[in-house]
């Protein structure tokens, strides 16, 4: 018993060390613009709060971004940044694009990587939706305790192996990486949303970090080490050079535009890559360092988190280099950007409570980490505010949009946002 109080408060420091990030950053002087719409260092930061718009305004590129449409495909394609095509998208980023989804299960290394991506119209009619079955996130020895009937299964709105669209393109492409004892799938509805609006999306189960892992080592198993920065090297690597798994994706990436997104010890383990991606977004974690890709970081969090406390976003925006963001989501938690809280069996069992029932090993010392209340903010409601920041974000400099415009009604569509902050 004692070992697994200390295995647990182990857990608990690596994700909350995990998640902060780097505290310190350059944050520039010089401000310089480019076609993406975001620019470079700005000594003055915006703090708005209750349903206040923000007075910061983005500089002029020096190329007319390509405004967004309120149809969801229909008309006139429109360029990306770079000779790309894309069908036009709703102007409101929290509204999912014109593609179906597409989802293939692929290995990279030694990793199992779930990659979304926008599929050709109509692909999907007469498919069934993927399910994902959580179990699989479970120690090999307990899988067996849940049976079918008490699974949580995670309905996705996207469908298996359908064909890439290859008729617009190249996509530009978000790596995502999961927190302590999540798993690939972990916030699916983001993959997924991104993935509709034109992003061809990666996340892979992190070796060390994810849920059978931890448990695991809760329960008996060997400890597996964690190499989260080896992982992304890998990701990216094969996103570069799309082969076996991947092939599919060869010619049809931009390679030159990569954002990367992570919850908690993922935003953490993010925090370093500006040297690869040129949005960073941690989530419930801290900020980011300067690097000679970075042009724009989002920072997203809760209020209410009982696990990574709201200040740590606040310093994280601080030492974070401009451009940056700060959204701050009143009452909700620290898994306020994932599916967790969500995902219910037909009982209305959520998943720790399943576990426990079943007497899944190591479940009661992960329960640290489940930070669900019904007193929060709805889940679907942290979705569509993240959804819109992040897109917002995504659009503008990986797609060269006008789509950080959005950013000025956030607090005014979504009263639930009590912090904005933005440094330009």
């Amino acid at each position: 018993m004692r070992r697994h109080a200390a295995l647990a408060s182990t857990l608990f420091i690596a994700a909350c060390n995990g998640s902060g990030g780097p505290e310190t950053g350059e944050t520039g002087e010089t401000a310089a613009t480019d076609a993406t719409g975001e620019t470079a260092a700005t000594a003055d930061t915006t703090t708005t709060s209750g349903a206040t718009a923000p007075t910061t305004t983005e500089a002029p590129t020096t190329a007319v971004p390509t405004t967004t449409d309120d149809s969801t495909g229909a008309g006139t394609d429109v360029p990306g940044c770079a000779g790309g095509s894309f069908m036009p998208v709703p102007k409101d980023t929290s509204l999912p694009g014109p593609w179906p989804v597409g989802a293939r299960t692929v290995a990279v290394g030694d990793l199992t990587v779930e990659v979304w991506y926008p599929a050709a119209l109509g692909s999907e009619a007469g498919q069934e939706q993927i399910r994902y079955d959580i179990r699989t996130g479970l120690p090999d020895a307990e899988q067996g305790k849940v049976s079918d009937a008490d699974n949580p299964w995670q309905t996705c709105e996207c469908w298996r192996d359908l064909p890439l669209d290859e008729d617009h393109g190249p996509y530009p492409a978000v790596l995502f990486v999961h927190g302590t004892a999540g798993f690939r799938s972990q916030s699916l509805e983001h993959m997924v949303h991104w993935a509709s609006r034109g992003f061809v999306v990666l996340a892979a189960d992190h070796p060390g970090l994810w849920l059978k892992d931890l448990l695991g080592s809760l329960c008996g198993v060997p400890n597996v080490p964690q190499d989260l920065a080896g992982d992304l090297a890998q990701m990216l690597a094969a996103i570069e050079a799309p082969a076996g798994d991947l092939a599919f994706l060869a010619d049809h990436v931009d390679t030159d535009r990569i954002g990367m997104a992570g919850h908690s010890a993922g935003g953490g383990a993010i925090a370093g890559s500006g040297a690869s991606a040129r949005v960073l977004i941690p989530m419930a974690a801290g900020g980011v360092e300067a690097g000679a890709a970075l042009e724009s970081t989002l920072i997203l969090g809760a209020l209410s988190d009982q696990v990574v406390a709201f200040s740590q976003q606040q310093s994280g925006f601080e030492s974070s280099p401009a451009p940056k963001r700060l959204v701050g989501i009143a009452e909700a938690g620290h898994l306020a950007f994932s599916s967790l809280c969500s995902l219910k069996n037909a009982q209305g069992q959520d998943f720790l409570a399943i576990a426990e029932a079943n007497d899944v090993c190591g479940a009661q010392f992960a329960s640290f980490l489940f930070d669900c209340s019904p007193d929060y903010t709805p889940d679907a409601t942290n979705w569509e505010i993240a959804q819109f920041a992040s897109s917002a974000v995504l659009e503008s400099v990986l797609r060269c949009t006008d789509a950080a415009d959005n950013f000025a009604e956030l607090q005014t569509k979504f009263p639930e946002v009590a912090e904005y902050q933005e440094a330009l």
